[in-house]
């Protein structure tokens, strides 16, 4: 399998030289290029195309939501995982809208570091949130109210970071219907937003499919 490209993007050169002998021991990552901010960082970017982006937050949270932007275009393919001291709910929700696929706070181990790469790269969403105790009721027990085929597509579609227009676009029903089915949605998963539905969509849905096969 080959090895999981990683461009960084970090403001401290003792960082960045940090980060660069830990994955000494990682042959599965490899680091292909730095960058000190995100004006530098995007021809580079643009050039490597990496499968995975480490991006700090120095240059503030604008700026990073304008590179998010601008990595649509120039490397869709490239997964973006924002590294960060704190972040607010309501960010970090517009950074998954966006096409961010991971928050990872700084002061967390490096085998979590490892992980949420890994994740990434794979695909996943990577997200350090505990879940609620509404979600663990979820996970806990059997629902009878399964969601729709039509939910879970929508559910899939959250997971993404698509909003309510574009979900409406991709199934070809209105932003309205969305709504609703989001509210039965949350209804039947005591998910409390859209936030945490993002976070813990892959796993409900999981859980569901688990529950069909196993329904005892």
């Amino acid at each position: 399998m080959p090895a999981i490209r990683l461009f960084l993007c970090e403001a401290q050169p003792v960082v960045v030289e940090g980060l660069r002998r830990i994955l000494e021991s990682q042959p599965e990552i490899e680091l292909v290029g730095t960058a000190s901010n995100p004006s530098e960082a995007l021809p580079s970017i643009r050039t490597l195309q990496p499968d995975v982006i480490l991006l700090d937050q120095a240059a503030g949270i604008r700026t990073v939501f304008n590179l998010l932007s601008e990595l649509r275009t120039f490397s869709p393919l490239s997964r973006v995982v924002l590294w960060v001291v704190d972040l607010a709910e309501i960010e970090s929700f517009r950074l998954l809208q966006l096409g961010a696929r991971g928050i990872l706070r700084r002061t967390l181990p490096i085998p979590a570091l490892i992980d949420c790469l890994h994740t990434v790269a794979k695909g996943n969403l990577w997200l350090e949130n505990a879940l609620s105790d509404h979600v663990v009721g979820f996970l806990n027990r059997k629902s009878p109210n399964r969601l729709t085929p039509r939910e879970r597509e929508i559910v899939r579609a959250v997971c993404r970071g698509m909003k309510n227009k574009e979900i409406a676009g991709l199934l070809q029903i209105t932003p309205g219907t969305v709504k609703v089915h989001l509210m039965h949605i949350f209804e039947k998963t005591g998910v409390k937003g859209r936030f945490e539905l993002a976070v813990q969509g892959q796993k409900l849905l999981g859980i569901e499919s688990e529950q069909t096969l196993n329904p005892h």
